[in-house]
């Protein structure tokens, strides 16, 4: 008898073992911006200047782009897609933007370009205040549940939706913190939307780990909220939108 009960526990050990392992796989979103709804929420404009936004640009103002997130139980890696090069190698388009999270040792490294220069944000995972709501929805074939919560740096709402089922707090941009994986972000209802169009479960390709060598000023939590701070009141104060080059 408890030769058997030890062969069940082992049996056990191995099936959470590799239950853990295929807890991996990739997250393709899609970033929509809608330029006339960022601009209507700027103090400095006058409502004539925001209506002539509006009939310049119409229906016209949605901007898009593809972007991924790789993951496994532990870890999380979020930035552009690659873009293969006809000779054969691999290069990052876009500006500098590069999120990295490690559960285990609750640590984020995020490089990140903005306002000219490549800075590197190492610090603890700070994860938002979170308020989970009693609605859900099925995004990319999972059902997620929504929680809200607010930048206040940024003044924004932000509403994310997580599945419980892909159990890893991580998700796009600089949000995670939640009991499963966020496949969709709504910043300011719809200025901003960041959703997933496609999960894949499959072994990463991706070395989704922090490399060693990294370009960039080094930076805290507290120094890289203060740079933000700055700019926004620096820009509104000037007339200009802060939001262009700003990551979200």
């Amino acid at each position: 008898m408890k030769s058997l009960v030890v062969t069940l526990l082992l049996l056990s050990t191995v099936c959470l073992s590799v239950s853990a392992q295929k807890m991996e796989g990739e997250i393709t979103y899609e970033k929509t911006y809608h330029w006339t709804r960022i601009y209507s929420r700027l103090t400095f404009l006058s409502n004539e200047e925001k209506d002539r936004l509006k009939m310049t640009w119409g229906k016209n103002d949605e901007y898009k782009k593809d972007m991924k997130l790789y993951f496994n139980e532990n870890k999380t890696f979020y930035s552009y897609p690659k873009n293969q090069e006809n000779d054969g190698g691999w290069s990052w388009n876009e500006t500098d933007f590069r999120i990295y999270r490690d559960q285990q040792s609750e640590k984020k490294t995020d490089v990140i370009e903005m306002l000219g220069k490549t800075y590197i944000v190492e610090d603890s995972i700070k994860s938002p205040k979170w308020k989970v709501m009693n609605k859900i929805k099925e995004i990319a074939g999972y059902m997620c549940m929504m929680a809200v919560t607010e930048d206040t740096i940024k003044g924004q709402k932000i509403t994310a939706w997580f599945a419980d089922n892909l159990p890893v707090p991580g998700g796009p941009e600089l949000y995670g913190g939640l009991p499963g994986m966020i496949l969709e972000l709504d910043v300011n209802d719809g200025d901003i939307t960041v959703t997933a169009k496609k999960v894949e479960m499959k072994t990463n390709t991706e070395d989704i780990g922090v490399p060693k060598k990294l370009k960039g000023k080094k930076i805290n939590n507290q120094q890289y909220d203060q740079l933000l701070s700055t700019h926004i009141r620096d820009s509104i104060k000037a007339h200009r939108n802060p939001f262009w080059a700003l990551p979200y």
